[in-house]
């Protein structure tokens, strides 16, 4: 993977140096000495600067990214990949449901990062897999993929900051109210490698915000449910009687943090296998459908939106409005 980028410095940037620049820029210290150790990494007017050289308004300041080795042990798998966005920084995908986004034991040739890899290696290109925001395996929607090691830096940085905003769409058991914020502590529970719960005293904050966007009730009659069957994991005579759609944003990531938060005020997604195995839907009823952050090199506001998938879908327009 190869990137080069080019500042014009301006007036406001006068006297400061080759590094304060780049650091304004989101280049950490890691980032600075790969610069320093690659061929003409930092340019200064087309010829090699020392990070201490100051700058002057109209100079031109260019750094050359290069990766030559990809990630070691991923297999490059040929699969459908749901590309949203592109450019030479990110990658935005829509991820199907049951799919991991990285390899572990029994799951070694199905992942985002297989599908992701043949694509760039099929290109000839050598890719570093740099998955930025997380998804459980089953959670479907938009995830964001760094194509270089700055790119991936700045968009860590902004993640951490909290300046990657996430919706979801959430279908979840009963009548949901009208919107709420639930704020409760969340831990690992006791005994348990993989569940969390609401713990007010070892967890850690976790602040949850939701919308109602439409309610239903489930009760149908056997055409529809054979329909459904047919065209689904689940059992239509397996839901509940009375379903919400729901917009889910976060003010805190927290592992499972929506799964745990929303069976907390008793409205469990469907089909959560964890925190609501009652449930029959084949997975649990979460799509990150919307994502709003700065473009890592430009600034730019970018906002991207996926539709909700079809499983999701056919339980919605399942039952009648509430």
């Amino acid at each position: 993977m190869r990137r080069i980028i080019k500042w014009n410095i301006r007036q406001i940037h006068e006297d400061m140096t080759v590094e304060q620049f780049l650091r304004g820029r989101g280049c950490s210290h890691h980032v600075l000495t790969r610069l320093k150790q690659t061929e003409r990494g930092i340019l200064l007017n087309g010829e090699w600067a020392y990070t201490n050289q100051r700058l002057k308004a109209g100079d031109v300041l260019t750094i050359r990214i290069v990766e030559e080795q990809s990630s070691a042990d991923l297999v490059p798998v040929q699969m459908p990949l749901d590309i949203v966005y592109e450019d030479e920084d990110l990658l935005v995908v829509n991820k199907p449901s049951d799919m991991p986004i990285h390899p572990s034991i029994n799951n070694y040739k199905n992942t985002l990062a297989n599908g992701i890899m043949y694509y760039f290696t099929s290109q000839g290109i050598p890719f570093v897999y740099r998955c930025i925001n997380r998804l459980d395996r089953d959670t479907s929607g938009l995830l964001i993929i760094a194509k270089h090691y700055l790119s991936a830096a700045i968009l860590s940085r902004i993640s951490a900051e909290r300046q990657i905003h996430r919706e979801y769409l959430a279908i979840v058991e009963g009548i949901l109210p009208e919107s709420g914020t639930i704020n409760a502590p969340i831990a690992r529970l006791d005994g348990s490698v993989l569940m969390r719960c609401v713990d007010y005293e070892r967890g850690q904050r976790a602040v949850t915000h939701f919308r109602r966007l439409s309610a239903c009730k489930t009760d149908c009659d056997s055409t529809t449910q054979d329909s459904f069957k047919r065209s689904s994991t689940a059992s239509a005579k397996s839901l509940p009687r009375f379903l919400s759609l729901a917009t889910v944003t976060l003010e805190t990531g927290r592992t499972h943090q929506i799964r745990v938060h929303m069976s907390h005020i008793g409205h469990p997604l469907i089909g959560d296998f964890l925190y609501n195995p009652i449930s029959s839907f084949g997975r649990q009823a979460l799509h990150s459908h919307k994502l709003e952050f700065p473009h890592p090199i430009t600034g730019e506001p970018l906002s991207f939106t996926c539709e909700m998938p079809e499983d999701m879908r056919r339980v919605v327009c399942l039952g009648d409005s509430a």
